[in-house]
């Protein structure tokens, strides 16, 4: 995939949205961010439906899902995601507070590509977003987009 990457990034609380954020500008990552606040807003912005009902189609490079969000939390999304055709060839990412091992396995069962608890320190939360960000935004190589993508 050439050109800029796109991340969806799906959290409702909005400390952690800003830190994000910023540690990603901090960056200067040539990615594009656009923020779910739950699960529903997520699903929309893939989609294309809702909110997001403008924009242009196309899968995100990857998906950052918080589990614990209102509406549809972070698991409900990643099971819709990797049963769509169209969509489970999207890398999901866990960055959320979970510690519960529940909550780790049904990830992995699911089909993420990394599960991150987001550190309680400032300065750690913000590095591991620039790796984060360094890795899907960068590194990471994505197959070609399919025509028939949303």
């Amino acid at each position: 995939m050439n050109g800029v990457k796109h991340i969806l990034l799906a959290d409702d609380q909005v400390s952690d949205v800003e830190l994000t954020l910023a540690a990603l500008e901090e960056c200067k990552l040539d990615a594009v961010v656009s923020v779910a606040r739950d699960g529903v807003e997520a699903l929309d912005y893939l989609y294309c439906r809702g909110k997001f009902e403008g924009r242009k189609g196309g899968n995100p490079a990857a998906v950052w899902l918080d589990i614990k969000m209102p509406r549809m939390d972070g698991l409900e999304v990643l099971q819709r995601i990797k049963a769509d055709p169209k969509l489970k060839l999207i890398p999901v990412v866990m960055l959320t507070s979970s510690r519960e091992e529940p909550d780790l396995t049904m990830s992995y069962e699911l089909g993420i590509a990394a599960y991150v608890v987001k550190p309680l320190d400032f300065e750690q939360f913000a590095d591991a977003v620039k790796h984060l960000g360094i890795v899907w935004a960068v590194l990471n190589e994505l197959p070609a987009p399919e025509t028939t993508n949303p």
